[in-house]
């Protein structure tokens, strides 16, 4: 089995959990880690070991012996990075969200159709075995027609303080519910009402609701509250309610099945994303990209998720973000 060299542009918390993933993946070498900040890069490039270093992503790009790169940048710098690489010519993993807006997605579709390499967007949640067993249900006509969805995504206030100066909590998490909920029924969005409410005064408001309409009648409603109180005693609330004309399933993603009592309160670690097990990374993360690396070596585009799947999910959130804006209805 040929060894896949790979690159990792941005060392932030999620940038830290796919070197952890690679670290210890069969057949990958973690070969080179990309970041502005200096600090962070050496740190990062001494606790995993990685040979090679870059300041500059372009320098890591024309870099011939990395086959791969994962990008887990900010969304604001995904297209310019992401396009970049495609042109390339590496394999490239980009963490969801795709895109700020609708027309910078299109700019990297245009890009993946033209690679030579092959192109994912990391959107976890179709990975999460509770979700693609949902999917199979409905798929199997289980449920029937999907007539309603509600989805909650919640966290708490010391999180949002975190984040919310960075991303909204519906472009942030949002968009996993918004794009399970597009997956489930296959059908496209044609209307959304959304609010915003603010309440810690951060650049981007700590709380989100939208109401979509589907193509096929559906109403789906995602709930993203970024203002939950620190002594919640789970990392995250995060629960779907898919209501069918023949029945109903109920997708709970927040009880981790784990909870620990100690001198400091009640806690429930993650058991399911990225849960640390016998000194490796392990989990959903761990499943979605080696699913990407699976993909390479048979020379088969993704088709778990897709790049006009993952564009359709951005351009939802931000008519969200433009109805709560405008307080008015926005049509897609």
């Amino acid at each position: 089995m040929q060894t896949i060299n790979y690159g990792i542009i941005g060392l932030g918390f999620f940038g830290e959990k796919h070197a952890e993933v690679f670290q210890n993946m069969p057949g990958v070498k973690l070969a080179a880690v990309c970041d502005q900040r200096a600090d962070r890069l050496r740190e990062m490039a001494e606790k995993f070991n990685v040979p090679k270093t870059y300041a500059d992503y372009n320098a890591l790009l024309n870099d011939p012996a990395i086959d791969a790169v994962s990008i887990v940048t900010h969304v604001n710098d995904h297209r310019d990075v992401t396009i970049a690489a495609l042109k390339s010519g590496k394999h490239v993993f980009l963490e969801k969200p795709m895109a700020a807006a609708s027309a910078e997605c299109d700019a990297i579709v245009a890009a993946a159709n033209n690679a030579r390499g092959m192109f994912m967007v990391g959107h976890i949640c179709r990975f999460d075995p509770r979700v693609a067993l949902a999917k199979e249900a409905v798929d199997k006509g289980r449920i029937g027609k999907i007539v309603s969805m509600h989805s909650a995504r919640n966290l708490s206030v010391s999180i949002g303080a975190g984040v919310l100066d960075k991303i909204s909590s519906l472009m942030g998490d949002g968009i996993h519910d918004v794009d399970i909920m597009l997956w489930l029924t296959r059908d496209r969005i044609v209307s959304v009402y959304a609010q915003h409410v603010s309440v810690h005064g951060h650049k981007y408001p700590d709380i989100g609701w939208a109401m979509y309409r589907f193509a096929g009648g559906a109403v789906g409603v995602i709930e993203t509250v970024w203002a939950l109180p620190d002594s919640t005693p789970f990392s995250i609330d995060a629960r779907t309610e898919i209501i069918g004309d023949k029945g109903a399933l109920y997708i709970d993603c927040g009880n981790a099945g784990l909870t620990i009592n100690d001198a400091k309160g009640m806690h429930k670690p993650d058991t399911v994303y990225w849960p640390s097990l016998y000194g490796q990374r392990a989990g959903v993360l761990r499943s979605e990209l080696n699913y990407f690396i699976e993909c390479i070596r048979a020379g088969r585009k993704p088709e778990v998720i897709t790049p006009s799947e993952s564009r359709a999910a951005v351009a939802a959130i931000c008519a969200a973000e433009q109805s709560a804006a405008s307080g008015k209805v926005v049509n897609l």
